[in-house]
């Protein structure tokens, strides 16, 4: 998107520096070498610059959205990777206690003397 904003951009400036330089005619319009038909008064002139600002605006526009865009990608993929990563470290303190429980509840188990099963005798 902001490529082509840029070339938006690019093609109005061409054009209108174009049609500056090249215009040497009285009231007509001459880009790259050739007459602009319909273009016979003054005010036509103003027109055709009129419409060529209107093209660079959009130009501008477009690039301006397409940053914007980028940058609130960025932003959110920025978040995204900070709330991963939280929750891995989330699981791995969850993990190390976990293994720490474990660790203390067979040291209990060891620690206890098993019991001889007793036998009852029969009635």
């Amino acid at each position: 998107m902001i490529f082509l904003g840029l070339i938006v951009i690019l093609a109005a400036v061409a054009v209108s520096v174009a049609a500056v330089l090249d215009n040497t005619g009285d009231a007509q319009m001459t880009v790259f070498g050739d007459e602009v038909p319909g273009i016979t008064d003054q005010w036509h002139v103003f027109m055709a610059g009129a419409v060529v600002a209107i093209v660079f605006m959009v130009g501008v526009m477009i690039v301006t959205l397409g940053l914007k865009r980028a940058l609130s990608m960025r932003r959110e993929l920025r978040d995204l990777r900070d709330e991963h990563e939280e929750s891995l470290q989330t699981l791995e303190l969850e993990r190390r206690k976990l293994q720490q429980a474990l660790a203390q509840a067979r040291r209990g188990m060891d620690d206890q003397q098993p019991v001889p099963a007793q036998r009852v005798a029969p009635n």
